[in-house]
Protein backbone atom coordinates (compact mmCIF):
# COMPACT_ATOMS: atom_id res chain seq x y z
CA UNK A 1 0.00 0.00 0.00
CA UNK A 2 2.76 2.00 -0.06
CA UNK A 3 2.52 3.57 -4.00
CA UNK A 4 3.52 7.17 -4.62
CA UNK A 5 -0.05 7.78 -5.39
CA UNK A 6 -1.34 6.24 -1.94
CA UNK A 7 1.61 9.09 -0.27
CA UNK A 8 0.46 11.73 -1.92
CA UNK A 9 -3.47 11.21 -1.27
CA UNK A 10 -2.44 11.05 2.32
CA UNK A 11 -0.14 14.18 2.59
CA UNK A 12 -2.83 15.85 0.52
CA UNK A 13 -5.62 14.61 2.62
CA UNK A 14 -3.96 15.79 5.81
CA UNK A 15 -2.67 18.87 4.40
CA UNK A 16 -5.96 20.30 3.43
CA UNK A 17 -7.78 19.44 6.35
CA UNK A 18 -5.23 20.84 8.58
CA UNK A 19 -5.69 24.17 6.71
CA UNK A 20 -9.31 24.10 6.82
CA UNK A 21 -9.18 23.71 10.80
CA UNK A 22 -10.86 20.62 10.68
CA UNK A 23 -10.39 17.23 12.80
CA UNK A 24 -10.51 13.63 11.63
CA UNK A 25 -13.95 13.67 13.85
CA UNK A 26 -15.21 16.18 11.64
CA UNK A 27 -14.38 14.41 8.39
CA UNK A 28 -16.38 11.15 10.13
CA UNK A 29 -19.10 13.70 11.02
CA UNK A 30 -19.58 14.66 7.12
CA UNK A 31 -18.66 11.45 5.84
CA UNK A 32 -19.46 8.90 8.27
CA UNK A 33 -16.32 6.84 7.51
CA UNK A 34 -14.76 5.57 10.39
CA UNK A 35 -12.00 7.92 12.07
CA UNK A 36 -9.55 4.79 12.45
CA UNK A 37 -9.79 4.49 8.84
CA UNK A 38 -9.26 8.36 8.19
CA UNK A 39 -5.99 8.11 10.70
CA UNK A 40 -5.32 4.92 8.29
CA UNK A 41 -5.62 6.86 5.06
CA UNK A 42 -3.88 9.93 6.30
CA UNK A 43 -0.70 7.58 7.25
CA UNK A 44 -0.91 5.99 4.26
CA UNK A 45 -1.75 2.54 5.71
CA UNK A 46 -4.89 2.26 3.03
CA UNK A 47 -5.71 2.36 -0.53
CA UNK A 48 -8.86 4.38 -0.76
CA UNK A 49 -11.75 3.66 -3.40
CA UNK A 50 -12.85 6.19 -5.61
CA UNK A 51 -16.23 6.50 -3.67
CA UNK A 52 -13.98 7.50 -0.31
CA UNK A 53 -11.67 9.84 -2.09
CA UNK A 54 -14.98 11.40 -4.18
CA UNK A 55 -16.40 11.67 0.01
CA UNK A 56 -13.74 13.11 1.36
CA UNK A 57 -13.28 15.69 -1.07
CA UNK A 58 -16.63 16.57 -0.67
CA UNK A 59 -16.79 16.96 3.06
CA UNK A 60 -13.39 18.94 2.87
CA UNK A 61 -15.01 21.06 0.35
CA UNK A 62 -12.11 20.54 -2.64
CA UNK A 63 -11.77 18.57 -6.13
CA UNK A 64 -10.84 14.98 -5.56
CA UNK A 65 -7.61 16.38 -8.55
CA UNK A 66 -6.51 18.37 -5.02
CA UNK A 67 -6.26 15.56 -3.08
CA UNK A 68 -4.62 13.31 -5.77
CA UNK A 69 -1.97 15.81 -7.21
Amino acid sequence: MNSKAVKQFAANMKRIREDKKMSQGDIFRATKIERAYISNLEAGRQNPTLETIEKIANALNVTTDSLLK
